[in-house]
């Protein structure tokens, strides 16, 4: 090889060499530059752990410090609620899952009279021992063994009942223990010995108000009895005095005895009731009956007052609303009475109205009644209207100072409303009158209902002739519902001016200014109108003056019942527009005699053939007795008195009676007894006659009472001559002579 070749090769080697070098220092720098950035990596790495572990160890450092805090606050927490629990009056225990005692205040530990064993790791059942072996427990009855048997079985039940145990030193104390999830038990020790004793007190004078309330209604029942006893004698005597021929002086004195008599006979009657009602003893008798027969039965007895007064008596009955309910007529009966009476008694001039609408309730067929009762008196002043309601509270003003009461009358409206489940209210304004109104809940009755009639096909057009707007209103709503064309007017003289042949009727009051009803009556006749004239009158005696009826069409007592109003629309003929002939109706009192008085059983002329009705009245009152019989004395009967319930017994025998009337308290046998017995001899015979009450005794004379002792009906003293009628004639067997003359006969016989 030649040095050239030699010298090629080295340099070839020379710079291959170089390059592998220049290679190598650049993976070396390459190298060197990975490290320095995982060195760098590394670092900031260390330096975050570093910043975490001084961060881990401050908040260590922190929980470390909060830990003690609340350990301490723990600490503090529990030693105050021990604290709280040594200073409870009543004992306080823990007990854990297996009955031992845990801890105790000194309440607790108290009550075993510093027995050392009593600590923190007795049981229950050792307890239970010691409070029977030392005698810290009256067991009462129970033996020592009975009573921890009772208290062990108590314990060991899931939740134990609370219990009263009595101490050896008259203390006693109501356990209370409650079992937790773990099954420890909280037990409390309530000393109730206070408690105990204001009980026995409270009963002890329960027992003595009880006692006085007893004595209370039966002082009022006694005083009742010996009250209405008397008053029996003086209203039923006055009654009778003024069926006699009397002057004006004479009947003014009567009517004077009569009148206070039954203003007695209120007050006592207003005592009696809230005397039940504050003795809750007071019952209502829900029965099916008549609410708007109801309403003019009540007005009927008021309107003799209000005519005297010169006042106008209104009932307004929606023409939509049922008349038949289900409640307590008597109660309903005696609300209407009291605020209509008032109603009357503080009005001296103008009107009083009843309004009754209501909203039924179809799914429970009831009716929300709304009974209002609007007057034109004296007012109430604003400040005293919530007081009208409170007992023995009265308006105290120079106004109504003249009007006497007792100021119960509408507490107890108010207390029989409530009990109802009804409400009552009051709007008044002094000087222009006042309105009471209350609602009621009544279900419907299945009983009749007064419906539309059925009018003449030539009845198109009435006219109406009234003074009085609000009376004018009412009819003029009631013939429209029933499709009438109506033409009201306030006098006769422009009832006459607006009279035409488009009239079919005309009803027209009997008290009008200027021309009377009776005169425009005869006008019209004379002015050739021939169309039928029904007269409106408050007066009873108009329906039986013969000149009346022979002027008028028909005589509509006010206020106008409803159905009385059909009945005469209805009764209408047809052809001649006149009303059909009925007899007139009839007043239960008979009228003053002018003669001698008639015999005790007169003899009916052609009923010599038939006997008079046998009447049996026990009554050991002979005042009594001659009131009842004078009562009677019109009446075709054969009446027998019993002094006595053991001679009414020997009566009812002997005598057979065709009705009794019987006393309930007489000597020696009183009534209900009397009765009883009577109706055990009827088993016998298989005759039952209607045995009717007569009692004095209010308290006593609710209907389950009487109805229990197997009388059929009661009357409560002082007896009314109209009552005793009624009750005679409605029992009068077929077979006997008549009652009374020809227009009693009628009503008699039916």
């Amino acid at each position: 090889m030649s040095l050239a070749d030699k010298l090629a090769q080295e340099r070839r080697a020379r710079l291959a060499a170089e390059r592998l070098l220049e290679l190598k220092q650049a993976e070396l720098t390459d190298a060197n530059r990975k490290l320095g950035r995982h060195a760098l990596a590394l670092t900031k790495r260390i330096g975050a752990t570093q910043a975490e572990i001084a961060t881990f160890r401050n908040e260590n450092e922190k929980v470390k410090s909060d830990l003690n805090t609340a350990n301490e606050k723990v600490e503090q927490a529990e030693r105050r609620l021990w604290h709280s629990i040594q200073a409870f009056q009543d004992g306080f225990a823990f007990f854990d899952n297996n009955s031992k005692l845990i801890g105790a205040n000194t309440a607790y530990l108290n009550i075993f009279e510093g027995v050392e064993e009593v600590s923190p790791g007795v049981s229950y059942v050792r307890i239970l021992q010691i409070l029977t072996d030392e005698g810290l427990i009256d067991t009462e009855e129970l033996s020592a063994d009975a009573w921890r048997a009772t208290m062990t079985e108590r314990w060991m039940s899931p939740a134990p009942e609370p219990t009263v145990i009595r101490l050896w030193n008259d203390r006693y104390l109501k356990l209370i223990d409650q079992r937790g999830h773990d099954g420890d038990i909280v037990s409390l020790a309530l000393d109730i010995t206070a408690t105990v004793h204001y009980e026995e007190e409270l009963r002890t004078a329960r027992e003595r108000a009880e006692a006085a309330n007893r004595a209370k209604s039966a002082f009022l029942a006694n005083m009742s009895h010996e009250i209405r006893t008397p008053m029996n004698g003086v209203v039923g005597m006055a009654e009778l005095l003024n069926d006699t021929s009397l002057s004006e002086e004479q009947r003014l004195y009567a009517n004077t005895i009569k009148n206070s008599g039954d203003a007695l006979l209120v007050i006592i009657n207003d005592v009696l009731d809230y005397s039940k009602i504050e003795a809750e003893k007071l019952v209502l008798h829900p029965e099916p009956f008549d609410l708007e027969a109801c309403m003019h039965e009540v007005v009927m007895l008021l309107q003799a007052n209000a005519r005297d007064k010169g006042l106008t008596l209104l009932v307004d009955y929606d023409l939509f609303m049922p008349t038949s309910f289900i409640g307590d007529p008597g109660r309903i009966r005696q609300i209407l009475t009291n605020l209509i009476g008032n109603a009357v008694k503080f009005t001296n001039t103008g009107h009083v109205t009843t309004r009754v609408t209501g909203v039924p309730h179809p799914e429970d067929n009831t009716v929300m009644l709304h009974i209002a009762i609007e007057d034109t008196g004296i007012g109430i002043p604003e400040e005293k209207i919530q007081h009208i309601f409170g007992e023995f509270n009265q308006v105290e003003d120079e106004a109504n100072r003249q009007f006497e009461g007792t100021g119960l009358g509408l507490a107890i409206t108010e207390r029989l409303i409530k009990m109802m489940d009804g409400e009552i209210w009051v709007e008044s304004e002094l000087g222009q009158g006042s309105c009471f109104g209350f609602r009621l809940p009544l279900v419907v009755s299945n009983g009749s209902q007064i419906n539309a009639p059925e009018l003449p096909e030539n009845l198109n057009c009435v006219m109406i002739v009234d003074d009085m707007e609000v009376n004018r209103e009412i009819l003029n709503r009631q013939l429209q519902r029933l499709g009438l064309k109506v033409l009201a007017v306030n006098n006769g003289a422009e009832a006459l001016e607006k009279v035409s042949d488009e009239v079919d009727l005309v009803i027209t009051d009997r008290n009008l200014p200027g021309m009377d009803g009776l005169k425009l009556a005869r006008s019209l006749r004379h002015a050739q109108r021939n169309m039928p004239v029904l007269l409106l009158s408050s007066d009873p005696a108009d329906s039986r003056d013969p000149a009346i009826r022979e002027i008028f069409s028909g005589v509509l007592q006010k206020p106008l019942p409803r159905g009385a109003l059909f009945t005469a629309l209805a009764g209408l003929n047809t052809s001649t527009m006149d009303v059909e002939t009925s007899p007139a109706p009839t007043d239960t009192t008979p009228p003053p005699s002018t003669g001698s008085p008639p015999q005790e059983t007169p003899k009916q002329a052609g009923q010599s053939d038939q006997r008079p009705m046998r009447i049996l009245a026990a009554e050991d009152n002979r005042t009594n007795q001659l009131v009842f019989r004078k009562m009677v004395k019109d009446l075709n009967i054969d009446l027998q008195f019993a002094g006595n319930g053991q001679e009414a017994v020997e009566l009812y025998q002997n005598f057979k009676p065709d009705m009794i009337f019987m006393d309930i308290s007489m000597p020696k046998m009183d009534g209900k007894e009397a009765t009883r017995t009577i109706r055990g001899l009827e088993q016998e015979s298989g005759r039952r006659i209607k045995i009717v009450a007569l009692t004095a005794h209010a308290m006593d004379g609710d209907s389950e009472g009487i109805l229990a002792a197997g009388l059929d009906d009661y009357l409560t003293k002082p007896l009314r001559k109209a009552l005793i009628h009624e009750r005679i004639m409605d029992n009068k067997p077929d077979d006997v002579a008549p009652l009374t003359d020809e227009a009693g006969r009628l009503r008699a016989t039916g």
